[in-house]
C-alpha cells in the first residue's frame, strides 16, 4: 500500500514536481541563523492539524537552527489573525506561521478587504507537508460508505450538517467541492480549530466531517468515530481499507490538504534560504517524519519560488470552487 501512496500524492503534485528541487543557493542555508528564540504561529487551537505537525518538526527545527522554538496559537478570524500577527513582525527571520490552505490560500477569496494578502504581503519560505483527513461519522450513524451518506443527503436536502474546523479549512473545501460534485447539500458548520469540531461530531452535534488523522484516527480505532472514506486522490497506507470517496460516490474527487512555512514581507534572502533548508532537513529526519506518518502526515517540501508558484496554483483552482458554491465568510 505504501507505493500506492506514494503514487497517490505524485498523482496529485505531478505538475508541481520541479517546485521541490534545490538550487545550490537554496541547499547551503544562506549562511543565516536567528540570534535569539523564534517563534511559529499556529493559526488555529491547539490540537488541531498544523499545531500537531508543527510540535512533532520544532524539536528537530530548534536543534538545527540553534536556539528554542516557541509555537505561539493564535486562532481567530478563520486563520486571518495569524495573517496579521506575522505581517506586523519585524522581518528579520525570527518569527514564521505554519500556514494552512484556509488562511493562505482561501481567505481572500471569500472574505473581502483583509488586511494581508498572503501572495503579496508574506515571505514564501517552503511548503511543509501534506495531511491526511478522513471523512468520519459519528458511530450511532447510519452510514456505512459515502453513498449511504449521498443517498439520505438527496432525499433530505438540507438536513445534513457537516463541520469543518473553520471556514476556508480544507475540510470546508472539501464538504463544498462534494456537494457540487454530487449535487448535495449539506449545511456547514465552522469551528475555531480541530479540536473544537471533533468534540461536537463526536456527541453527535454535527452529521460528518472532513478532519484530519491527527484528530480522528484514535476515536476511529476506538470506535467512536466511523471513517467513510479519504478525499485523497487515493488510498491511504495508515488507513488501506479506507476507500476514497471518488471510489465509493463521486468520481473525479479530490482534495490534498498542505501547510506551508511563511515569514513577514522583506525577511533577507539568506534568512529565507536558511528556513527553507533547515525544514527540508528536519523533514528528512527519520524519527520525525516516522512521528508524522503516525498522524497521517507527509513532508511537501519545495523551493521559496515553487512555494509560491504552488500558492497560486490553489486559489485559482479554488477560486472555482468558491464561486461555484458561492461560499462566503458567512
Amino acid at each position: 500500500m505504501i507505493g500506492r501512496r506514494r503514487l497517490a500524492f505524485a498523482a496529485v503534485a505531478a505538475p508541481f514536481a520541479h517546485l521541490s528541487a534545490p538550487s545550490a543557493q537554496t541547499g547551503q542555508g544562506g549562511g543565516w541563523n536567528p540570534s535569539r528564540p523564534v517563534r511559529i504561529l499556529i493559526p488555529a487551537v491547539a490540537a488541531g492539524g498544523s499545531d500537531t505537525a508543527t510540535r512533532i518538526v520544532a524539536p528537530r527545527l530548534s536543534a538545527l537552527l540553534g536556539q528554542p522554538i516557541v509555537v505561539d496559537n493564535r486562532p481567530g478570524g478563520a486563520g486571518n489573525l495569524a495573517n496579521e500577527i506575522l505581517a506586523q513582525a519585524p522581518a528579520d527571520g525570527h518569527t514564521v506561521q505554519m500556514g494552512t490552505i484556509g488562511n493562505l490560500a482561501v481567505n481572500p477569496l471569500i472574505q473581502k478587504n483583509l488586511p494581508v494578502d498572503p501572495l503579496r504581503d508574506l515571505t514564501h519560505l517552503s511548503l511543509a507537508v501534506q495531511v491526511l483527513n478522513l471523512l468520519v461519522v459519528p458511530a450511532d450513524r447510519p452510514w456505512r460508505g459515502v453513498a449511504d451518506l449521498l443517498a439520505t443527503a438527496k432525499a433530505r436536502p438540507g438536513s445534513l450538517s457537516y463541520g469543518s474546523s473553520g471556514v476556508g479549512s480544507a475540510g470546508h473545501l472539501a464538504g463544498a467541492l462534494l456537494d457540487q460534485v454530487a449535487g448535495v447539500q449539506g449545511v456547514h458548520v465552522p469551528y475555531r480549530g480541530g479540536g473544537q469540531l471533533i468534540a461536537d461530531i463526536l456527541s453527535g452535534k454535527v452529521d460528518y466531517a472532513f478532519a484530519t488523522a491527527a484528530t480522528t484516527l484514535e476515536h476511529v480505532q476506538a470506535g467512536r468515530l466511523r471513517a467513510l472514506a479519504v478525499p485523497a486522490a487515493a488510498r491511504s497506507a495508515l488507513v488501506p481499507d479506507v476507500p476514497t470517496v471518488a471510489e465509493t460516490g463521486a468520481p473525479g474527487y479530490a482534495v490534498l490538504n498542505w501547510y506551508a512555512l511563511v515569514a513577514p514581507r522583506g525577511v533577507p534572502r539568506p534568512a529565507v534560504l536558511r528556513w527553507n533548508a533547515a525544514l527540508r532537513e528536519a523533514l528528512r529526519d527519520p524519527e520525525t517524519v516516522g512521528k508524522l506518518a503516525q498522524q497521517g502526515i507527509e513532508p511537501l517540501t519545495s523551493t521559496p519560488e515553487g512555494c509560491t508558484e504552488f500558492m497560486e496554483a490553489e486559489v485559482a483552482k479554488w477560486a472555482a470552487v468558491v464561486r461555484a458554491g458561492r461560499i462566503g465568510a458567512d
